[in-house]
């Protein structure tokens, strides 16, 4: 992932009110949730919902899908777990070899 990508998805992640869709829809597993349920379990306004989950999934963080007339949203745990990736990619590495000398302060 590169860090522009990374950095859009930590933007979207960064509003609190995203955060709560993206975990929710992260809970839901595979199956996802319907636009209607998820209204009603975070008590959202439906254009305030509509507005951020815009911003997910134009970001790649949540995708949508038309079944029947109901619009069901899923998270998408590729881009998840790239992003997490990412985060941990390179941890520790410059992290000095000798754990057991001290450093004057």
């Amino acid at each position: 992932m590169k860090l522009d990508d990374a950095a859009a998805h930590l933007e979207a992640l960064g509003n609190p009110t995203r955060l709560k869709i993206y975990r929710a829809l992260v809970r839901a597993g595979e199956v996802g949730m319907p636009v209607g349920k998820l209204q009603d379990r975070l008590k959202i306004a439906p254009s305030t919902l509509s507005h951020h989950i815009k911003t997910l999934v134009t970001v790649g963080l949540v995708s949508q899908v038309r079944e029947a007339t109901t619009l069901v949203c899923h998270a998408n745990y590729a881009t998840m777990r790239e992003l997490l990736d990412f985060l941990v990619a390179e941890c520790c590495a410059d992290e000095v070899a000798g754990k057991g000398t001290k450093t004057a302060a």
